[in-house]
């Protein structure tokens, strides 16, 4: 059984020398949220402007379509085996999880990207901060404790496949439901990401864009004509290309640097990932965490929770959780 909700709060030190202020859900000092997905990192667009979908995933199975150009051969460019992690408890494809988390953590940016710098004042641009003091300070006496699995992988979780993308909250939910498995919950993805340690980055207190695939030139979407969610998209002729000008993604276990304490890998960067809001009623049920592969936040604790659980978008995927066993 899920733990009912933690008060997850990220408190943002203001370093006045190098002009450090942070903007996410999560953080006091924050105005607005910022769109780690769908629109432009320099978009602040309503989600009423996001494509919506409201039915069950497209297909009678949860099998991936393949997508052109990735027929599995980036199963050969993995880097090596599959990071260690515990798997006691849990089932094939996915890593336990399990520590003391703390709900409440502060963080203080000591350097931020040049774009920020340039422009903080401007609600569009992304907060990147480049380095963190370290180490990161838990902000309350006692922690909660956490034990569950995790997907290693972004959905579909197969090595040579590329993650899915153009999925909404509600699809995603019913595909984790239909491995009899469910969507993670902000506080599992928060510390199966950060660890005991409470990284900024799954890999650490500097960003690092060699490490996760994170960074990339922005390609602004024709918003003229609706995408269609994946399974349909890829059939669709005016659908799979622009999917392809936009696409970034790279192939599932492709890159094994991007891994986080628990061995959990492209948990920032690549996608973005639907994550449960425990506690909050439908349609506001939905968050996306992690950051995807465009020049945005890309770290642990940020949720972008403005998108509707109807919502999908280019860069929006998933990945699976349950409870362990024992």
């Amino acid at each position: 059984m899920r733990a009912s909700p933690l008060p997850t709060i990220v408190i943002a030190i203001v370093a006045l020398a190098a002009g450090c202020s942070s903007r996410s859900r999560s953080e006091p000092d924050a105005s607005t949220p910022l769109p780690d997905a769908f629109e432009p990192p320099t978009s602040h667009a309503p989600s009423t402007s996001l494509n919506a979908v409201t039915a069950a995933p497209d297909a009678s199975s949860a099998d991936a379509p393949s997508f052109p150009g990735s027929d599995g051969g980036a199963a050969d460019a993995a880097a090596g085996a599959e990071p260690d992690a515990r798997t006691d408890g849990c089932e094939q494809g996915m890593v336990r999880v399990e520590g003391e988390y703390c709900p409440v953590v502060i963080h203080k940016c000591l350097k931020h990207h040049k774009e920020y710098d340039s422009s903080k004042d401007d609600k569009n641009v992304s907060e990147r901060c480049l380095r963190y003091k370290e180490p990161s300070r838990c902000f309350v006496n006692k922690r909660a404790h956490l034990s569950f699995c995790m997907d290693r992988y972004e959905y579909p979780n197969r090595v040579g496949e590329m993650p899915w993308v153009l999925t909404s909250w509600l699809q995603a939910k019913a595909l984790c439901e239909k491995q009899g498995k469910r969507l993670c919950t902000e506080d599992e993805f928060n510390f199966a990401c950060e660890g005991p340690e409470i990284l900024p980055y799954a890999y650490g207190f500097v960003r690092d864009e060699a490490k996760c695939n994170i960074d990339r030139p922005y390609e602004r979407p024709d918003l003229s004509k609706k995408m269609l969610t994946y399974e349909k998209c890829l059939l669709d002729e005016r659908c799979l290309a622009e999917l392809k000008r936009l696409d970034q993604r790279h192939a599932i276990g492709s890159r094994m640097t991007c891994v986080s304490w628990a061995g959990v890998v492209d948990i920032n960067g690549n996608v973005n990932e639907w994550v449960e809001r425990v506690g909050k009623k439908p349609p506001h049920r939905s968050g996306l965490k992690g950051g995807w592969w465009g020049p945005v936040r890309s770290r642990c604790r940020p949720t972008v929770d403005f998108h509707k659980e109807f919502d999908y978008g280019y860069e929006a995927g998933f990945r699976c959780c349950k409870d362990a066993a024992g």
